[in-house]
């Protein structure tokens, strides 16, 4: 039974042959134009507030004008237009800092105005200068992150990460996969969500991967897809078990993961160069790329770990894995925090903000 709008209650008949599909397809068109129009919204409102800094700048500039004016400027804009949100000193402050940290137009308009306000205050927030800005917002466009991603991400120094381990991939791997797969990985890798210390063992931290496999999969990052744990090969009629094995849809290839407790020894990618041979053997498909191995360990040596890989021909990796880490001093701003900003907005009548679960 289904209401009306007079609440009488109506009996539905079963739909005609195809309503069905007709149905899911409209549900679609009206999602995707719903999304359209918040992008749309969201454009304007970037733009809108780089303009606005803009003006803020140019008139301090150009006529002497204080801080002062900005409270002034917030009292009037917000006396003239009640139902429109956002126009606190706080906020207005923001919108000069966004102005003076881009003063490119063009840049602006073309890739800035994909994100939304608070992505924004984000990276004027946690970030010193325009380069790391710059590679964070492609970052976020790139992948979709929400603020509270993009927070995480530059929390946990992604750029700093990215590319870093040591591999063998520039002899091991045609271009340009070989690059691909060097940025694919990170050294060292942030495990701190799994609230283990550094006594853990091997199997400790890898029974806590996979139950927050969700976070793994964000700290490994975009192409990684889960395919199984202790995943058996069966070598004449001798079990072996992979660590972790993931397919990345990028690369198009398989990636064996392997853990090890302790520091890094060259014996460690014998078994791990055979886990690949196997993989490659029984498990990948002809189209697929060769199978990459990773080796996380506690910590390395970075020579010893480069003159291991020298002469293996197979795509091998070697990174560290750390379980607890504190935030860096360095990361710490006199700046408010997101959350205080978003509480003043909210105060203010801000609008609402994206839902975090995007």
């Amino acid at each position: 039974m289904r209401q009306t709008s007079s609440d009488q209650p109506v009996s539905l008949t079963p739909p005609p042959e195809g309503y069905a599909d007709w149905l899911a397809d409209l549900k679609g068109r009206i999602h995707t134009a719903q999304q359209r129009a918040t992008l749309a919204v969201n454009r304007e409102l970037v733009l809108l507030y780089w303009q606005i800094g803009c003006d803020i700048l140019a008139r301090q500039a150009a006529q002497g004008w204080g801080a002062k004016v900005i409270e002034r400027l917030a009292h009037d804009l917000r006396a003239a237009f009640p139902a429109m949100k956002g126009f606190s000193p706080r906020n207005l402050k923001y919108m000069r800092a966004f102005a003076e940290a881009w003063p490119d137009a063009q840049f602006v308009q073309a890739v800035l105005a994909q994100l939304p306000w608070y992505h924004q205050l984000a990276l004027l927030d946690k970030l010193p200068g325009p380069e790391t800005r710059r590679w964070y917002a492609a970052k976020a466009i790139e992948h979709n992150w929400s603020r509270n991603i993009l927070v995480m991400q530059i929390e946990t120094r992604l750029l700093e990460r990215s590319g870093k381990a040591v591999t063998n991939f520039a002899a091991s791997l045609p271009r340009p996969q070989s690059d691909l797969a060097r940025e694919s990985l990170k050294d060292p890798y942030r495990f701190d969500f799994l609230g283990l210390t550094d006594k853990a063992q091997e199997r400790e931290v890898e029974n806590a991967l996979v139950k927050h496999v969700t976070e793994f999969l964000l700290e490994l990052g975009a192409g990684f897809a889960f395919v199984g744990r202790q995943v058996l090969l069966d070598v004449g009629g001798d079990e072996f078990f992979i660590d972790l094995l993931f397919y990345h849809l990028k690369l198009r290839c398989y990636v064996v993961i392997e853990l090890k407790g302790g520091k890094f020894k060259p014996e460690h990618l014998g078994q791990l160069s055979f886990y690949l041979t196997a993989v490659d053997a029984q498990v990948k498909h002809p189209q697929d790329n060769p199978t990459i191995g990773l080796l996380l360990c506690k910590s390395k040596n970075k020579v010893v770990a480069e003159y291991a890989l020298r002469t293996n021909t197979q795509p091998l990796g070697v990174a560290e894995y750390q379980l607890l880490e504190s935030l860096p001093t360095e990361l710490q701003t006199s700046l408010p925090s997101i959350e205080q900003i978003e509480r003043e907005l909210a105060n203010d009548g801000a609008f609402k903000e994206e839902n975090d679960s995007q």
